[in-house]
């Protein structure tokens, strides 16, 4: 029962040291899409776009669970801020599909990466050889022994 009882608090140490991590990691990432000042429903379209290669507004309005007229709005609003365009369906032209502009795309594929991944490269600039080869180990011994 005490070893039990001193893996589960083990096991919420860990939790607790791994979202400080992912929100450590996350803030430049967060700051970046909070300059582009988009509400939340905005941001999870832009999600599920910069994902794809346009979609019809039905199918946006299905992947993001949210009614057609919603997701129509938002989409006005994105479009008028330049972020995604509407373009005749190349097999059926009475539909229109969604996508990100160039600029976004530009922008997820070059710039968000080094976003993304400034804060752990910074903090491993500040770490020895030593204490690097010991965080990879660890992180590589948690993820073998999740996978059981």
């Amino acid at each position: 029962m005490n070893k039990r009882r001193g893996l589960t608090e083990m096991a919420q140490d860990i939790d607790r040291e791994l979202r400080a991590i992912r929100s450590a990691l996350r803030k430049p990432l967060d700051a970046a899409i909070a300059r582009g000042e988009l509400t939340g429903p905005q941001r999870g379209i832009m999600e599920i776009l910069v994902r794809s290669d346009g979609l019809s507004l039905k199918e946006l309005s299905r992947q993001a669970e949210l009614a057609h007229s919603t997701v129509s709005g938002i989409v006005d609003r994105l479009e008028k801020r330049g972020m995604v365009t509407r373009q005749a369906d190349a097999e059926d032209g009475r539909l229109s599909r969604i996508a990100v502009t160039g600029e976004v795309r530009e922008f997820v594929r070059d710039k968000l990466p080094g976003i993304a991944i400034a804060p752990l490269a910074g903090a491993l600039r500040h770490a020895t050889p030593g204490q690097r080869a010991r965080i990879v180990d660890g992180l590589r011994t948690l993820r073998r022994v999740l996978a059981g």
